[in-house]
């Protein structure tokens, strides 16, 4: 049985309901975008909370890691947990401090890699990838405590998670971001369209992932609109076991930001690492919410793979809720923002046809494993 005062911060913790936390935008909005909805599934009642910070709540009392772990315990999902006790409870070793200014840095590592987090800061990095957690860690009694959501949706994955098994007969559908009358965003150089950007990506992504024995979809082939439900029905459609949208970002007029983002939807109970200024509703689910782990695991798998490659700067794994074309997947689904148009010396490279099949020699080496 779960004992509580084992496993979470006790002495009066308090949770709040939700309250639509949002997040700022690090970059601009996308002109014309197609990859945004208001078709959403209607939310449940409000009932999940937000976490108070640490250094803001009673004192507390502190579980510390001499203390057996009970075997059959579960991690609560909506109150602050020991990091140093979930990782004993998954047989990995204590979270170690790194550093001590300018920020205080830990470190956790797996047989699959490294998690590095700063104390105070929702980014994280996962092998040298930027991730962004719900809530910001913090230390109570010279321990780190994580929120329990985030254990379970931002960090178990990457840390202990085997990636999704996706056997012999596998179908993915590459979306090709915008078309017809909605052109997505234009390059500040020669005004030419996103769309057409997107559709050349897919068409050399697809070859190269048919030789790695994939059955590849794409959701246009030509210059057409294609509606978001659309979008998402032709993936049903079409029994597809992953789904990856291509797009290119704009922060016109400003030229100077640049870098390469990856979104999978953000999970139930967190808030998202960008809005846009949408409505960021803490509680609503949407059933690619059954991916969670999985989409998280894609887009980091994608997100590295692209960086080795074309060497963009690292804009981070991303969290939304306000992108429609992910909202019904009901199988892992992510969305590349490949770069961008705003942005003179990236829009330069994504003009030309060597940037173009870099970038889909490198989401198909993402896209090959057992």
């Amino acid at each position: 049985m779960f004992k509580p005062a084992e496993y979470v911060l006790a002495g009066g913790l308090a949770l709040l309901l939700l309250a639509g936390c949002a997040t700022t935008p690090k970059n601009g909005g996308e002109a014309a975008s197609n990859w945004t909805g208001t078709n959403a599934v209607p939310p449940p009642p409000p009932v999940r909370p937000v976490p108070p910070r640490l250094t803001n709540a009673p004192p507390v009392a502190v579980v510390h890691t001499n203390v057996p772990p009970h075997p059959t315990t579960v991690i609560p999902l909506y109150v602050w947990t020991s990091l140093n006790r979930w990782a004993a409870e998954k047989g990995l070793a204590a979270p170690r401090k790194t550093a001590n200014s300018p920020v205080t840095t830990y470190a956790l590592s797996s047989p699959r890699g490294t998690l590095t987090l700063i104390i105070g800061s929702r980014e994280i990095t996962w092998n040298g990838i930027t991730l962004h957690l719900g809530f910001q860690p913090e230390i109570a009694d010279n321990q780190v405590f994580v929120y329990g959501l985030d254990l379970q949706k931002n960090i178990e994955p990457l840390l202990v998670d085997a990636p999704p098994a996706l056997g012999t007969n596998r179908i993915i559908v590459i979306d090709p971001g915008h078309g017809g009358m909605n052109g997505g965003t234009v390059s500040v150089l020669n005004q030419r369209p996103e769309k057409e950007f997107t559709l050349d990506c897919a068409r050399r992504l697809k070859p190269l992932l048919e030789a790695e024995g994939w059955r590849v979809f794409l959701t246009r082939t030509n210059d057409i609109d294609l509606s978001l439900s659309n979008r998402v029905l032709f993936a049903e459609t079409h029994h597809a076991d992953l789904f990856v949208s291509l797009h290119f970002n704009s922060a016109a007029p400003d030229r100077k930001q640049n870098g390469l983002e990856t979104y999978c939807l953000t999970p139930v109970g967190l808030p998202s690492t960008l809005t846009r200024g949408n409505p960021d509703i803490l509680n609503q689910f949407f059933p690619n919410n059954a991916f969670d782990s999985a989409n998280l695991q894609l887009a980091v798998r994608l997100q590295a793979s692209l960086l080795r490659a074309i060497g963009e700067e690292d804009r981070g794994v991303r969290r939304a809720r306000f992108m429609g074309v992910l909202h019904g997947q009901r199988r892992p689904a992510v969305l590349i923002e490949g770069g961008y148009l705003s942005n003179p010396k990236e829009a330069q490279r994504i003009a030309t046809p060597e940037f173009r099949q870099k970038y889909a020699e490198a989401i198909a080496s993402a896209l090959c494993w057992p």
